[in-house]
Order: structure tokens, then sequence, then C-alpha cells
């Protein structure tokens, strides 16, 4: 008996400019495998299939009659059916990339409808260029399209989820159930239309659905439901971050009547396990990490001899198959920042599994995505990144760590200078001391644009509650490493959290400011605090000052727990104050006023000093001297020395700026030698230490130091030598 041919799925919807790549990390390993793998992602074919001209007559058909009973924005819109059909294809092509030409005409005075979405817009500033302000009127004009068939004909339907309201909280399977029995929507049919093509195509022998959100849930079930309705005996599969998180102690049989298997955490060796069961070579009890029905109980199997693969071993992600030249960028907000999330196609690897720190108690620190540590070697990321941008034709790089370790970050960047790998990156990390100004520097000259972490609460007293290991000051210090070095920065913010005042709120929001003003910070956004069912809050309630109030496990998910903290009250008007003043600073408004004007209701004042970001950057200080242990690397342009004399000139070139360093001769030749060993040339090449070149400067080591206080080094660190 042969593997068994696997059609891989992401039900809708995830975001629209890029594929999830949770197929594409699965189906890139059973290829390495020798196994016979097709993947699809359904969101980006429903999507496409609303915007359509015929996909948008068929919502405006059905609406016709219903006049009565439409609100009035459905109403006006309406009125312009005959110009949202006819724009549709343009705004599509212009978004999928195909028509850069049509911008200007885009933003033209009637020639887009102005729905909703359109409303209290401000007038872009003149910096916006005419493609940024047309991407932003075609979203809109998507956007509002989403919201009509969203009211009118089906509320499971937005532009990145579908049905998520079903997927949140949903500690009892009946209401999946109930919504299962319901009659097929609109975009429901569209979904199966396109699921059945892709069927068709492959005529697989095991269907995997990915389920990484709540807003993919439904989607997943219904396809599975019209799966067993006419293939009963083929076995689907479930799996993703959904499932790891939310469905760990399932334990109602119904949920098999629509899968036969899932499996949880990394599914390289579950779903493989899987494969080798269906083909005879595994008996059932010796699965891995995976659930299934037997006499009508929910059974966990996890064979205790299956490891995982090392990150060595899952092979490359690949994108075949997922048609990129479809996707569609979705620019909501020319932040810089921002944008990145949903505009065009990012390539997506992992550094390193799991997290090195996993000590927040707010995090799911037990759970295997977290606890399980391991960087993936840098020779074979390298393979990867090459591989990849053969695949697709795109340079652009997404790490989806969650938390990239600053000396394996340090590494893949020395590999990519070494090998003059030109590609563009970001990743998640914590805001470590380990990312030195000179580390941020190094990352930047191997292609990082920006970089996501979080501050969480911008208060040290609820930073060292939750175990962060950062204080506030670190993480403006190691901001400012980043802005000088030209990395964008997104922090990841939290209020509510157990204990929190009112007033720690207040002075976080001032921290903000100060930091986003003074540029440290391109981009935030605030979560309210949730206790989660496998976190240290979680597991331990009362050790953390608060009761968790629900809801009961009635036999399906569990993951987000309601609480109630009894020493402090969070209320709701606080969070949307400090939605409201994010959304100002981050376009650069309002940042010179006092954060108390936010809020609807009376706040305190704020503790924090007006200057405590600038006395801060103020008072740092970088001293060499103390950094023998560090190696240098040369960033820089090409460098000739000119004797003069008894003098020397370096001239550095091609660095953005010429530089002139002149030294005694000695000096000079010295500065020469360091640079050219210092300089990326080879793989795996050794870089010069501090120390070394200490021992062969022309001096002894009391003149090295204080040579390491002249202008003539800082002109030499500004040019293009770091230590790291």
């Amino acid at each position: 008996m042969g593997w068994p041919r696997v059609l891989l799925i992401i039900p809708p919807l995830t975001q629209l400019n890029t594929p999830y790549p949770s197929t594409a990390y699965l189906t890139g390993f059973l290829h390495s495998r020798g196994i016979e793998a097709e993947q699809a992602d359904l969101g980006i074919e429903m999507v496409l299939r609303l915007f359509s001209p015929e996909g948008l007559r068929t919502v405006f058909r059905q609406l016709h009659g219903q006049e009565d009973t439409l609100p009035k924005e459905a109403l006006g819109m309406m009125r312009n059916e005959q110009t949202y059909v006819d724009m549709i294809g343009p705004v599509v092509a212009f978004l999928q990339g195909n028509t850069p030409e049509i911008a200007a005409r885009l933003i033209q005075p009637g020639i887009l409808p102005q729905g909703p979405r359109f409303r209290g817009r401000r007038k872009f500033p003149r910096s916006v260029s005419v493609t940024d302000r047309a991407k932003q009127w075609a979203t809109f004009f998507l956007e509002d399209l989403a919201d009509l068939v969203q009211a009118t004909i089906t509320p499971h339907f937005a532009l990145s989820r579908y049905a998520e309201q079903i997927g949140r909280s949903a500690s009892s399977f009946d209401q999946i159930a109930a919504a299962l029995a319901e009659p097929a929507s609109l975009t429901d049919g569209w979904l199966l239309d396109s699921f059945w093509e892709q069927f068709n195509r492959v005529n697989p022998s095991l269907v995997g659905l990915s389920i990484p959100f709540p807003g993919n849930l439904y989607g997943a079930f219904f396809i599975a439901k019209a799966l067993k309705r006419h293939h009963p005996d083929l076995p689907v599969v479930i799996g993703g971050g959904y499932v790891n998180t939310e469905l760990r102690r399932v334990a109602d049989p119904r949920v098999f009547d629509y899968v036969d298997f899932m499996t949880f955490d990394n599914g390289e060796r579950p779903l493989l396990s899987l494969i080798e069961h269906l083909s005879g070579l595994r008996p059932l009890r010796s699965l891995c990490r995976t659930m299934y029905r037997r006499h009508d109980h929910v059974v966990y199997a996890d064979d205790p001899l299956s490891r995982d693969f090392t990150m060595n071993d899952i092979g490359c992600p690949t994108y075949r198959g997922l048609g990129l030249d479809r996707y569609l960028t979705i620019l909501d907000s020319t932040n810089p920042m921002h944008r990145l999330w949903s505009e065009g196609h990012w390539n997506k690897l992992t550094v390193a599994h799991g997290c090195y720190w996993k000590q927040c108690t707010f995090c799911d620190i037990g759970l295997t995505y977290i606890s399980r540590y391991e960087t993936t070697p840098t020779e074979r990321l390298i393979q990867q990144i090459e591989q990849l941008a053969a695949e697709t034709g795109r340079r652009g790089f997404h790490f989806v760590d969650e938390a990239a370790p600053p000396a394996a970050l340090k590494a893949l960047a020395l590999a990519l200078l070494e090998r003059r790998i030109d590609i563009t990156w970001w990743g998640n990390i914590r805001f470590e001391t380990a990312f030195s100004p000179d580390l941020c520097r190094l990352l930047s000259a191997s292609g990082c644009i920006a970089v996501t972490a979080g501050l969480e609460a911008a208060s040290d007293r609820l930073l060292d509650n939750m175990k962060k290991g950062i204080t506030v000051d670190q993480t403006a210090l190691v901001a400012a490493g980043f802005k000088e070095a030209g990395i964008l920065i997104h922090a990841y913010l939290m209020y509510g959290c157990p204990s929190e005042t009112i007033q720690e709120t207040i002075d976080s929001l001032e921290r903000v400011r100060q930091l986003v003003a003074e540029n440290l910070l391109q981009s935030a956004f605030w979560h309210r605090f949730t206790v989660t069912a496998h976190s240290p809050v979680g597991l331990d309630p009362t050790a953390y000052g608060v009761r968790v109030l629900g809801p009961e496990f009635q036999g399906f998910a569990e993951n987000d727990l309601l609480h109630h903290d009894d020493r402090v009250e969070t209320p709701i008007w606080l969070g949307e104050g400090l939605r409201r003043s994010l959304l100002n600073y981050l376009e650069r408004r309002g940042l010179e006023l006092d954060v108390r004007q936010w809020f609807d209701e009376e706040v305190p004042l704020s503790q924090v000093p007006s200057t405590w970001l600038r006395r801060l950057l103020k008072k740092r200080t970088i001293d060499d001297r103390s950094d023998l242990e560090r190696r240098l690397v040369w960033l820089g342009g090409a460098v000739a020395c000119e004797p003069i004399g008894k003098k020397a000139t370096l001239r550095v070139t091609g660095s953005g700026q010429d530089h002139a360093i002149t030294l005694p001769e000695p000096e000079a030749r010295w500065l020469e030698q360091l640079i050219r060993d210092a300089t990326p040339q080879q793989a795996l090449q050794t870089y010069p230490h501090m120390r070394e070149a200490c021992r062969q400067f022309p001096g002894s080591e009391s003149t090295f130091n204080v040579f390491l206080t002249t202008s003539s080094w800082k002109k030499t660190r500004d040019a293009g030598l770091v230590l790291v």
C-alpha cells in the first residue's frame, strides 16, 4: 500500500495579502518525505468569487425586493450598484499589483462610490503618494462591500475572518452544531464550490484542515460536514493554532461526526504518523498527539517513541499551488509599520521554535509551541531562504518566531552578508539588552526593516509581576538602537493586568506617548489582558489575585477565561481611550496633548515626568573599552590607505557617505588591515576580537584604550565598524 494523496486546506478566512503559512510548512515537509501533497487557500478563493462582477450581481440580486428591511447604508450602496459592478474588476486587479498605472484614476472624484467606510476620513498629507491614496481608497471600497454582505447576506463574512463569533469561547459544541445545521448562505455556497474544485483536482485520500484562529473554525467544520456527506469513509484531520490551544480537552464525541482525527502541537510528526497508519505501517494506538473516537468515546494517542523532528529535518515551506499573484493588498493605514501585515507577500520562515525566555505569566508557556525551544541551524535557514526566493520570486521574509533570539539573528545576518544574499526581512523579538545599537546596525545591513515585540504594560512593577524580564527604561534604550539603525518597531501593549491601577495605565500611556513622539515606536496596539487556560495565571489564578468566573467547560473549547480582579476594576471606557490615543499617535496627531484628554471619564494626572525619555536617552553612553570580547564586523564601503609623509589617510567610499580618517601611518595600516579582516566576504569566516585588535595595535594596551576615545575611532565606527 502506497502513501495517500494529501490535500491540505486553509479554510476561510485569514489575511488577504499572503497565505497563512501552516499548509506551506506541512506541504514542504511532506514533499521532503516523498509524500504527494497539495494545498489550497479557500479564503482567497471565496473572496475573489465575491469581489467579481458576477459575485456582486448575485449579492445585489438577493437584496432587490428587500429594500423595506435594509439599513440606510445598504440602500445608498444599492443606488450605486452598477458602479460597484463596473469597478470591482479594476479595483481587484489594482490591489493584486497588476495595474499600478490606474492609481491616479481611482482617486478622481466620482470614480469610486464612497460608502460608509469613506466617511470621516481625513485628507491625505501631501507626503502620501498617489499609489498609496489609491490603495487606501480601493481598500475602503472593498470594506464597504464586505460590510454590506455582513449586514444583509450573512453575519459570518468579514475581510479577515469567517464566523469568528462561533469559534470564540465555544465551550460547548452545541453552538457549532447549531450553526452547521442552518441553511447555507451565499458565501457558504461559494466556499463549497471552491472546495470541490480543489478536491476533484487532487482526488485525495486524506484531507487536512488547518484551523489557526477562531475565524477559521466554522469554515473547517462546514467543509468537513459536506465531505462526510459525500465521502463518509475518507479520513479528515484537523490541526493548527486554534486546535492546539483551545481544543486540548475535547470530550464531546459529536466532534468526530465531522472529522476523524485531531492533531496537536507541531504537525509534522503527528501527520506523518497518521499517514503511516493509513498506509498500514502503524497501529491506531501508536499515533502521535492525536485524538480520535472509539466506541463513542474520545481517545488520545501519543506514542512516546515518536519524537518531534528537529528544525533541520522538517524540509522547507513551499507555496506551490497557492497562486501568490491572486492575493490582495489591503491598506487601511499608511503607517509604514502597520502596513507590513497587510501589504504584499512575505515568505514565512522560523529562526527558532518556541521561546527561549518562556516565563511570562500571561503566556501559554506550558504548551509545546512555547516550551520546546530549538534554533534552526543557520546554514539550513540560508538554504530555505534561497529555496523560497527562487520558488516565489519574492525576496521579502517574515520570521514568525515567538521571539527570535539575538544570537541566532546575529548569525543569520552575518551569513546573509557573507554570501551577498539580498533580502528584506522582519520578525518578532524580545526587548533584550543583547540587541545593542551595534547589533541593530548589523541586522539592518543584512536587510532587517522592522521588528515587533511585547512591551506589554509600560510599568516596571507590572513587568516584574508578569516575569517579563525587561524594564521600561531598557525597552526605550533598545528601541533607540533600532531607530538609529533605521529599523521600525511595533509594540504589543496590555492593559487591565492583575492588580493594575488606572494610575498605572495612565502612566503607561504617557510613556508610550513619549516613545512615539521620539519616533522610537512607529506602531503599537493595546490588548485587554485575558486569562488563558494554559498560562500560569490561568493554571493558578489565586496566586495572581484573580478569580476565574467561567465559562464552564462543556466538552469542546477552552482557552480564554472570564476573570475578576478583587483589587482593582478595569472599566470598558479605559480601553476606548487607549485605542483612540494610539489611532491618533500613529498618524502623528495629538502627541503634544495631556494623555487625560483621550478619555471620556476623569482619570488621574500622569506621574511620569514629561522629560523621562529625553533624560534617559541623554544619559546613554557607549564605552568600547568594556567590549574587548566582542567581534568586529565592517559594514562600510571600500577602504583605501593613502600615505602622506609620516601619516596616512584612510578613505572609505560606497557606504552612503565618504569618510576620511587621518592617522600616523602605523595606526592607519593597522586599522586598514583590521577593516579588511572584519569585512564579510566568505561563508563561516572568523571575525577579529577586540582583544586581538588590542594586541595587534602599534602601541601599548593603554594607548589602545586612549585611541578608542579619539575622534578617529568614532569616525571609523560611524563609517561602518560594529562590535557584535
